[in-house]
């Protein structure tokens, strides 16, 4: 009998004849029913909706190799598409495992990896040669500056970065230069970006090079353009199968769909509830619309789950039907028993961590591995409290997918303006800040610096003193320099008449770092800004500016390694896929989960996606969930009060468990199922902690109210004092912006 996987007779338009079906028994003989039911249905379009926890990766892998071994396709002849190298080289190893033998000339890959190959051989036609290179997003930005400079654009009002975003969203929709419609080219640059991405195109092709984003563009321009090449592949892959299709945005949704047309045996895997990267670009439409977009397709729902216990199922369930947008499933589990979700009121922030990391104590005294603890938190600034009372306790961590919160850049960036500040002696640190933000000082002029500084044996401060005294340098170095020497004397003025904390927000205004950040139209820009916020509120719990860099250098120096039995930090995004024993959801309150930027660019889908967010912290956990809630959280240096998230009044009652302490919420004491409904009275009011009892000040005005005079914060517009008030509408003079009118909601008082 011949070998079904030799190659040596591969025919693209005829398979195999089926090889029989005696081993099947065999591979689906582990699978239930439903999962069964999905490997098995390899005709025609499928749409699997694989709960969290049901064993999705299982019916794909056993749904190729039953695909391979009856014979119905070569293993040339089936594409497999994943979202990462390693969740592909995972498959390839269990299909390898199943089928008994290596899977030679299987197509599977990342959208972009498989993009990619097809584009290297059909490269003339999109206007490049097969060698063409793949540039980084480093080179990216190097080559936008180029294009604005060429165009006589200034890059401090309409940043690289931004045009970048741009350009990728047109990318990611599908959208060549000549496809972007006139209404969505915005304002960048006067309305000139589709002109600047079409110049950004046209350089590309000069250089033989692609971005990521091209790399499926240019298939969808391939496919559209040649009628004979898209036949070709479309006689290739006689079966196509996708995994997490909830992420896919609509530039691989149309190659898919122009692959697809072909035999039309397409089997998508993802759940709808799990669609959480809306701002990258994915499309939770992609996966609604299947049975619309490929008439007579079969949905089969992967229900059972082999993760958590019924306790934590119900919970996830009971909230995510709160969404309108999905299709619909029920999670459950044949496993017995299971504790009920803990929902916990506390006091602030840091009360909120002191309770998670006696908790984390207690299982660790029953035998509890700490490597199976994770606290998934909403927002990257919420770690520090976490990671400084796991120091304090001696309780090992790690923090997953980024930094640890003082190790992030611009907390080491905004450290080192203090240092200089307070010990202008520390050449490390100027060196950190003399351009960060860029202030036109070239390699050349820093040179001269730190020959001066070597030559002298002087610090690089001393240096600079010295050279803005004379003619070396430029006469525009010379200024930007002296203007940050100066800026540096006077901050350390500052601070004898000042609050440091407050010294510190001057201080990143007057450099340009606030403004940095809030000109880079970067997804992680915001959550960066929220990092400096939260920087701000950890110094005004020292006594002095100096203090506080004492500790830093004692946290810092704390053992790093990333092995071990370790307790594990991230954030609910970088949680997705993975699973623990116990999880501790931080930071359920209205305005950080739902996070407010979600509502304010995205308002109802913005709030199913938070929803889902929600919906897969809670399905990450095996045995136990702890959520909390603050009742006071400190932003932008003042103590406010904050409401429990409208997700801690979904989740149903007869699986959950509410504790709060005793008058938390302004002694109201109200029946669990009314909790958070009747914070409305409460949520009026402001506390403000002292340092070692409670106290009570009440303020005259709710919160998102302001008076005249009031010195606030805006995102995008920094720093600013309050000149006058129409009903939710401020009338403000922002120190660099000028005067602006913006809604209430929008500000924060500083």
């Amino acid at each position: 009998m011949s070998d079904p996987f030799d190659l040596s007779s591969f025919d693209d338009d005829e398979p195999p004849a089926p090889a029989g079906a005696a081993p099947a028994a065999e591979y689906l003989a582990e699978l239930n029913e439903a999962q069964r039911d999905a490997v098995e249905a390899t005709e025609g379009p499928v749409l699997v909706l694989a709960g969290a926890g049901t064993g999705k990766t299982r019916v794909l892998t056993t749904r190729i190799a039953h695909i391979l071994i009856s014979g119905r396709a070569w293993p040339g002849q089936v594409l497999a598409v994943t979202f990462t190298n390693k969740a592909a080289r995972e498959m390839v190893g269990r299909v390898a495992s199943l089928i008994g033998q290596d899977v030679a000339g299987l197509w599977f890959g990342t959208f972009h990896a498989i993009g990619a190959r097809i584009v290297r051989r059909h490269a003339e036609l999109v206007g490049l040669k097969p060698n063409f290179t793949i540039i980084d997003t480093d080179d990216q930005l190097r080559l936008i500056r180029q294009i604005l400079a060429a165009h006589d654009i200034d890059e401090k009002r309409w940043p690289a970065r931004a045009l970048g975003a741009i350009i990728q969203r047109w990318k990611d929709r599908g959208l060549t230069p000549d496809k972007v419609d006139a209404a969505d080219a915005g304002d960048f640059a006067n309305g000139r970006a589709v002109r600047l991405y079409r110049a950004y195109q046209e350089r590309l092709a000069a250089l033989n090079a692609a971005d990521f984003g091209d790399l499926l563009l240019h298939c969808l321009t391939l496919f559209t353009a040649n009628a004979e090449v898209l036949r070709d592949w479309q006689r290739r892959f006689h079966y196509i199968l996708v995994d997490e299709y909830q992420d896919t945005n609509v530039a691989q949704y149309l190659w898919l769909r122009l692959l697809a047309q072909g035999h039309k045996n397409l089997c998508c895997v993802g759940d709808d509830d799990q669609s959480i990267y809306g701002w990258r670009g994915a499309e939770v439409g992609n996966i609604l619309r299947f049975e619309h977009d490929f008439p007579g397709a079969k949905v089969l729902r992967l229900e059972r789950n082999y993760r958590s216990t019924q306790p934590i199922l119900s919970a996830a369930s009971g909230l995510i039907a709160h969404n309108e947008g999905r299709l619909g499933k029920t999670l459950w589990t044949d496993a017995p028993g299971g504790e009920k979700v803990i929902v916990r009121g506390v006091w602030d922030g840091d009360e909120e961590a002191r309770v998670v990391g006696e908790q984390i104590e207690s299982l660790e005294r029953k035998g509890h591995k700490r490597a199976e603890v994770a606290v998934l938190v909403r927002a990257g600034f919420q770690t520090r409290a976490f990671e400084e009372r796991f120091i304090i306790i001696g309780m090992p961590y790690r923090v997953i997918g980024g930094l640890r919160f003082y190790e992030r850049q611009e907390i080491r960036d905004a450290i080192a303006y203090m240092r200089v500040t307070i010990q202008p002696d520390i050449d490390l640190a100027f060196e950190r800040i003399v351009n960060t933000p860029k202030r036109g000082l070239g390699a050349a002029s820093l040179r001269i610096v730190h020959e001066l500084a070597r030559a002298r044996g002087w610090p690089l401060t001393r240096a600079a003193r010295a050279v803005i005294e004379t003619d070396e340098l430029r006469p525009q170095a010379r200024g930007k320099l002296g203007g940050l020497i100066d800026s540096i004397d006077r901050w350390r003025g500052l601070l004898g008449g000042l609050p440091h904390a407050e010294v510190v927000e001057i201080m990143l205004d007057e450099s340009g770092y606030t403004a940095m950040l809030q000109n880079d139209k970067s997804p992680a820009a915001p959550g960066r800004l929220e990092n400096l916020t939260e920087l701000v509120r950890a110094i005004a719990e020292f006594e002095t500016l100096e203090a506080f860099l004492e500790h830093i250098s004692l946290v810092m120096d704390i053992d790093d390694r990333s092995d071990g039995d370790m307790v594990n930090i991230m954030t609910l995004h970088s949680a997705k896929g993975l699973e623990f024993d116990t999880v501790f959801l931080a930071g359920w309150e209205e305005g950080l989960f739902p996070h407010e930027l979600a509502l304010q660019e995205s308002g109802a889908k913005g709030l199913e996606e938070e929803r889902r967010l929600a919906y897969v912290g809670i399905t990450r956990a095996r045995q136990r969930v702890q959520i909390s809630h603050a009742a006071n959280r400190r932003i932008y240096n003042q103590w406010q009060s904050s409401i429990p998230s409208r997700f801690v009044d979904e989740l149903p009652d007869e699986h959950v468990e509410r504790l709060a302490a005793p008058g938390l919420y302004g002694g109201l004491n109200e029946e669990p199922s009314n909790f958070s409904r009747a914070l409305g009275g409460w949520s009026r009011r402001r506390k403000q902690p002292a340092a070692d009892a409670v106290s009570y000040d009440a303020v005259d005005h709710a919160p998102g109210t302001f008076a005249p005079g009031a010195r606030v914060f805006h995102q995008k517009f920094g720093y600013g004092r309050i000149s006058a008030i129409d009903g939710n509408k401020l009338e403000i003079a922002f120190d660099k912006s000028g005067d602006k009118k913006v809604i209430d909601s929008f500000v924060r008082p500083a």
